[in-house]
């Protein structure tokens, strides 16, 4: 199957609800007047920038963030994390195309609040659920919003759409996992799947993952895909188009992930091409 076919393949299943959309930081790099960094080396400069550490975790995030909390406050963290996305970049075409497609369920592993304003431009509703740190939430792994921000002391049996940020996000409430500490705890339990929403869970058994602007190069993004992807389908496709390095041609392998090998920018129109016009517009 060439590019055009599979590319034609995905846009069918997306319109039936079998896909998942998996986004990472680069889906930033197709809204055109996004300031917020999009890449942790970026948030890490952007912190570092604002509060001292040593030089040699300087362009480390999980390990500045942990450096600031141990040493200023974890409060510290949490402000220099909603100066950073405090903007919200307006979505890409794309972003809108996905957030108005059959999907169910999209996950977003990074902290801006672009696909949540995506969904609000599209009818229906919505709920956000997102990672807790345990250092500020200690016992409760996920907090639940509603379409207007509205904590959720609990989520229905049907939920509705839903937007999974396993990482937190900037809205409503500030919730981040981004220093060394916040991970520790979370992937002691990720293997048995305690951080990971029962309707995250539920929703994602034997459906199919599309990873956009997302790496695999290194543990944390590898351990997270591997664990919200679990007893999903065994296909998969991950838009890529630098050539894989030996670890994530490896997770792509075990996982079942078919590479897309062209830039985002390129992708992104010809999904939309592919998928029906009412969604694509």
């Amino acid at each position: 199957m060439d590019s055009q076919e599979l590319i034609h393949d995905i846009a069918r299943s997306l319109s039936t609800g079998a896909v998942i959309p998996y986004l990472g930081p680069d889906m930033l790099s197709l809204c055109d007047d996004s300031t917020v960094p999009g890449t942790p080396l970026a948030l890490a400069e952007h912190m570092t920038a604002k509060v001292s550490v040593p030089h040699k975790i300087r362009k480390r995030l999980t390990q500045a963030a942990q450096f600031i909390e141990n040493f200023k406050h974890r409060k510290s963290v949490v402000h220099l994390m909603n100066e950073a996305f405090a903007v919200t970049p307006t979505p890409s075409p794309l972003h809108l195309a996905l957030a108005a497609s059959g999907a169910g369920l999209w996950v977003d592993t990074w902290y801006d609040d672009t696909f949540a304003a995506a969904l609000a431009q599209v009818p229906g509703r919505w709920v956000q659920l997102q990672g807790l740190s345990q250092s500020e939430h200690f016992g409760q792994w996920t907090g639940a919003y509603a379409a207007d921000g509205s904590a959720l002391a609990e989520l229905s049996a049907e939920p509705g759409r839903m937007l999974y940020k396993p990482l937190g996000s900037h809205g409503p409430a500030g919730n981040y996992l981004v220093s060394d500490s916040d991970y520790v705890e979370v992937l002691t339990e990720i293997d048995i799947q305690t951080p990971i929403p029962a309707a995250v869970q539920a929703w994602r058994t034997g459906r199919n993952f599309l990873f956009l602007g997302c790496r695999f190069d290194d543990q944390l993004t590898r351990c997270f895909a591997r664990q919200i992807m679990k007893r999903s389908s065994d296909r998969h496709w991950a838009v890529l188009p630098h050539e894989p390095t030996r670890m994530e041609a490896r997770f792509l392998q075990e996982q079942n992930i078919t590479r897309i090998a062209m830039p985002l920018a390129q992708f992104a129109p010809s999904l939309m091409a592919a998928m029906p016009l009412e969604l694509a517009a």
